[in-house]
């Protein structure tokens, strides 16, 4: 799981309860069934006419992309590809193939297959950019679908909101049960505005920077593949593609040459 995702939404949330409990009020009295129920099953109705099917169905699956953590470390893809620079110069391309087969990341097995199989440069970075924008473009459907959802809720909220205060003008005769009925209609609003701002829309923009963070580590990728098709030492390959990591991670990997000056070298022999 994201620690910053996870961490972010208890924030919210507790910072919400918190303000409830400060004002004299109870977590219970935000809990109604009836404005639940309409606000999700609205959003999720409205949501399900606006997409495909075959999107609602990968629902689950995007909720899961947004709260777990990344599943690349860019320092450990920098350092497998100079492994395979290293492997190249030992054993020539032709020697890689066999460690190609054993990559977990379909993307960089596929870039170092195709140096492999003699595929000119222009070829490989056109596929490779083609399998990029494919692979964002699945993403984005993801993000919208929950920027979609996000836009449903507080809508879905003021419905119910409006059909709890048509109820409650229906009591007007009964002057005791109009707060307790105003107090229900309006959590509506307040179920569909949260659902909006601290769930559907982070995850949206998480799904989005993730993708942004996912293709910028598959564009390094591309350069580290053409470097060792082109014939780059390790050293070289590895200069290439820290150059696409943050100040922040190219001091860590500078540490790391410090601290393990032998296994830098080795790694980039």
């Amino acid at each position: 799981m994201d620690l910053a995702t996870i961490a972010g939404l208890a924030l919210a949330w507790g910072a919400l309860l918190t303000a409830l409990i400060l004002e004299g009020g109870h977590p219970a009295d935000l809990v109604l069934v009836s404005p639940l129920v309409l606000v999700l099953g609205g959003t999720l109705g409205a949501t399900c006419v606006t997409v495909s099917l075959e999107e609602i169905r990968r629902l689950p699956t995007y909720l899961r992309l947004g709260l777990r953590a990344p599943l690349m470390d860019p320092l450990g893809v920098v350092n497998t590809m100079v492994d395979f620079a290293r492997r190249a110069r030992q054993e020539g391309i032709l020697g890689l193939e066999a460690s190609a087969r054993r990559l977990e990341n379909r993307f960089m097995r596929r870039g170092i297959e195709l140096v492999v199989d003699g595929t000119p440069s222009e070829l490989i970075r056109e596929i490779l950019e083609t399998d990029i924008a494919a692979m964002l473009q699945r993403h984005r459907r993801g993000a919208d679908l929950m920027a979609t959802a996000g836009g449903f809720a507080p809508t879905m909220g003021i419905i119910g909101t409006v059909m709890g205060l048509i109820h409650m003008l229906k009591s007007l005769s009964e002057p005791g049960k109009m707060g307790p009925a105003i107090a229900a209609a309006f959590l509506a609003t307040l179920y569909g505005v949260m659902l909006a701002n601290l769930f559907f829309l982070p995850i949206s923009n998480k799904l989005r920077y993730r993708s942004e963070q996912e293709a910028a580590i598959y564009e390094m990728i591309i350069e580290g593949v053409l470097a060792i098709q082109s014939g780059d030492n390790p050293r070289m390959v590895q200069m290439k593609m820290l150059a696409f990591l943050s100040p922040e991670l190219q001091n860590r990997a500078a540490r790391l040459r410090e601290e393990n000056p032998r296994e830098m070298e080795r790694r980039a022999a």
